[in-house]
């Protein structure tokens, strides 16, 4: 059994002016999910992005307003696919394109109006069933073998491999809504909060499981805050909730 299930993912958006809503509706577009302010205290609110009907109920998304603008590069994204792999709507959304395909990507990769990095990508020739949307979350790393293992670990699921390729993902992770949870190596260390973290729920562990596990407690459950918020053995965020 798991110690934990995946519950949803948050993405912050600087609180400046109107920002939080606009990337609040630049996702709600791109991921075809309506925009709802939820929480209006405080500068920029709270935004929850709900699934379609028939959409799975883990992929609801939040969109935070946070008092920090972006600081370095981003540790964790999504990779989403379009039939065309054609940024112009993205763009006609708000997005900025960062980097073109070249010989050495594939795929393009462009920022949110807030600055948070997306990878764009087209149909696969060696995968014609390749499901459209976000079908992959991407995680900056130094150990990509270590921290899969961790988190596999952890959710229930496996890891893969490609052969002769650096990274590493878990399939089957508990909960988890998107095709592939990818750990990839990257020669910088993590210098600044992420700017996207996942949410999790506590199955068959406990706080303390998972601290001598080796994540870390960044804040404790408080009277403003319900839920704990810790750090993987890689300090990557997550916060971590009580069954209801």
């Amino acid at each position: 059994m798991p110690d934990v299930m995946f519950k949803d993912l948050s993405i912050d958006a600087t609180a400046d002016g109107d920002l939080p809503s606009r990337v609040a509706a630049f996702w709600g577009a791109v991921l075809g999910q309506a925009a709802t302010a939820v929480d209006e205290r405080g500068p920029g609110g709270l935004h929850r992005l709900d699934p379609p009907p028939e959409g799975p109920a883990q992929r609801i998304m939040w969109l935070d307003a946070v008092p920090e603008r972006p600081a370095g590069k981003s540790r964790v994204h999504l990779d989403i696919r379009t039939a065309d792999g054609d940024p112009a709507p993205l763009v006609a959304a708000g997005a900025t394109v960062v980097r073109e395909p070249d010989d050495e990507i594939a795929w393009h990769v462009l920022e949110d109006p807030g600055g948070v990095p997306l990878c764009l990508f087209g149909p696969n020739p060696h995968w014609p069933d390749a499901p459209m949307g976000p079908f992959e979350l991407v995680v900056d790393c130094a150990d990509p073998d270590a921290l899969a293992a961790w988190w596999a670990a952890r959710t229930g699921g496996t890891v893969g491999q490609r052969p002769g390729q650096p990274f590493r993902y878990v399939e089957g992770a508990a909960g988890f809504p998107y095709g592939f949870w990818v750990f990839t190596p990257v020669p910088e260390p993590k210098t600044a909060k992420n700017r996207i973290h996942w949410d999790v729920v506590l199955d068959e562990a406990t706080l303390d499981d998972l601290l001598a596990a080796g994540a870390t407690l960044v804040r404790p459950a408080d009277s403003e805050v319900r839920w704990n918020v810790l750090a993987d053995p890689e300090g990557n965020e997550f916060c971590v909730f009580r069954p209801e």
